[in-house]
């Protein structure tokens, strides 16, 4: 099988898929063969622009506040019924919100909190609930999440992004245990600075050398090089893998 058929008749769901690392794994996907369901919440103009790059047919666009309980599970059962099935769920979707405790309100906090933990935690887990009945039912398939290395070293100023990460990465290893035994396996891929449209303006700006300086390799990733674990992880044998979290921050912080 050639490397662009890796995931023929495979069905991909991307959260956050509008731009960023989830564009990219959209796209990867698709030019490997996939039929990609593009999930965006509100950027529709960047989505469609997304959906219209990608290679090959079939693919789907889906919005969806994932904050909302009911939309969360409608968007997965939208997404089945429209492709069949559902082999692969990519949970990306996430905000980044600066927080400083010693500099915000205490309303800001709790905002910052709330508004975090929907969105990088309870959405993931609501998705990837829905997509495991799925799953379950047509006899396995794969869920890959995306975290960060603030989830192991800590984000000062944005503290309660760490901690959906810290708490996804507990999650997603709890999933890989409980969905093993129905051939759904369950990965975690933790991403260092990633050049997005998201941070270019601080990579661009004053401290942008210093964030590159970082990495041995003076530089961040890629989304490509972020995308391309995804779909390592997504790929037939990599079963034994389940539970890992796989670091992708160019050696800038490094875990024992």
């Amino acid at each position: 099988m050639s490397e662009q058929q890796d995931f023929a008749g495979k069905v991909v769901l991307v959260t956050g898929a509008a731009q960023g690392i989830g564009r990219v794994v959209a796209t990867q996907f698709a030019a490997r063969g996939a039929q990609v369901a593009l999930h965006y919440r509100a950027n529709q103009a960047a989505a469609e622009k997304t959906l219209a790059g990608l290679a090959g047919a079939g693919h789907s666009l889906q919005q969806a506040d994932l904050t909302d309980p009911t939309q969360a599970r409608q968007l997965v059962e939208t997404a089945v019924a429209q492709h069949g099935r559902l082999d692969v769920l990519v949970n990306n979707a996430a905000i980044f919100a600066a927080h400083p405790i010693a500099k915000v309100s205490y309303d800001e906090w709790q905002t910052a909190w709330t508004r975090t933990l929907n969105t990088n935690l309870l959405a993931a887990a609501n998705v990837s609930f829905c997509a495991a009945q799925q799953m379950i039912k047509q006899g396995g398939g794969r869920i890959v999440n995306i975290s960060s290395r603030g989830a192991f070293r800590g984000e000062p100023d944005a503290p309660a992004y760490g901690a959906s990460k810290a708490a996804l990465n507990a999650m997603s290893q709890s999933l890989a245990q409980a969905l093993a035994p129905h051939n759904i396996f369950v990965y975690v891929v933790a991403p260092g600075f990633t050049e997005t449209e998201r941070v270019a303006y601080r990579l661009d700006g004053a401290e942008g050398d210093g964030i590159r300086r970082q990495s041995p390799l003076n530089r961040v990733a890629k989304p490509e090089e972020v995308a391309r674990t995804v779909l390592f992880l997504a790929s037939e044998g990599t079963d034994f893998l389940t539970g890992g979290i796989v670091d992708v921050n160019g050696a800038s912080y490094l875990r024992s």
